[in-house]
């Protein structure tokens, strides 16, 4: 019988696989953002060439959809189990929200010092322009087919009845994510504090509440881990050559919208 883990071992280039899941997460066709259409082929490579010893998670992510979050953090699991394959998620300068859900998918997570990790919760932000478009003496003309279809207009009043239907909403996706999370990091999670309010911390406070297992960086925790000799395999989604020179204008749209989501952790994209 043979034992897949050991196979790999006896290797005579062992291979770890780094996989960059860096910047925001968002639906297919944003760009820059992290998603499941995008990474798919990615994840896929890490796990399947090279008969890897482990994978390893690099991630610097503010976070972004809860779908594509699962998704990714889904498939990354799947392939894990797949080809028995141990999973280590790095954080550099942030995994929050979204992002953490990602580092959550590892078997372990590693972090720097300075590290941000957490962000445990679900938003939905906006703005009201009622009174602006009053004073410029514009009204608002809105037919619809459904009387909830108007649900959250910023060019009305806010009404109860559409905050209570968006709690509704958003309720169900903090409890997937508190889910998710227990189950992934089980006992490891501190019980003498609540997680899960939306808070987050930089690296030693994440680790001793549990949210991370230790301070490290991607090279040499690996190289202590599976030998010297490992060879480093990184794989990333590929953009096309506008993108990566920056030429054009929903590049430079996504890069101002992602640093913007940096921001609010004190870290820049």
């Amino acid at each position: 019988m043979r034992i897949p883990f050991l196979d790999r071992l006896t290797n005579k280039h062992p291979q770890i696989s780094v996989v960059r899941l860096h910047g925001a997460i968002g639906m297919a066709g944003r760009g820059r953002g992290l998603s499941d259409a995008v990474l798919a082929p990615v994840i896929e490579r890490a796990f399947r060439k090279g008969k890897p010893l482990a994978v390893a998670l690099s991630i610097n992510s503010p976070g972004g959809s809860p779908v594509q979050s699962s998704l990714i953090a889904a498939r990354i699991r799947r392939l894990a189990d797949e080809h028995d394959i141990p999973v280590h998620a790095f954080v550099e300068d942030v995994a929050a929200s979204g992002g953490y859900w990602l580092a959550c998918a590892a078997d372990q997570i590693w972090a720097d010092d300075s590290s941000i990790l957490g962000s445990i919760g679900v938003i939905s932000a906006g703005f009201g322009f009622q009174e602006l478009i009053g004073k410029w003496g514009i009204e608002r003309r809105v037919h619809t087919a459904g009387r909830s279809k108007s649900t959250l207009d910023p060019f009305r009043p806010e009404r109860p009845e559409d905050v209570e239907r968006l709690r509704n909403v958003l309720e169900p996706i903090h409890v997937a994510f508190k889910e998710h999370v227990t189950a992934r990091r089980g006992d490891r999670l501190t019980s003498d504090e609540d997680l899960f309010t939306g808070q987050f911390w930089a690296g030693r406070e994440s680790v001793r509440l549990g949210l991370a297992d230790g301070i490290a960086h991607l090279v040499p925790k690996m190289k202590q881990l599976y030998g010297d000799k490992v060879r480093f395999a990184v794989h990333s989604p590929r953009q096309s050559l506008f993108r990566r020179l920056g030429l054009s204008a929903e590049t430079v749209l996504d890069a101002a919208e992602e640093r913007v989501a940096f921001a609010r952790f004190g870290a820049n994209g």
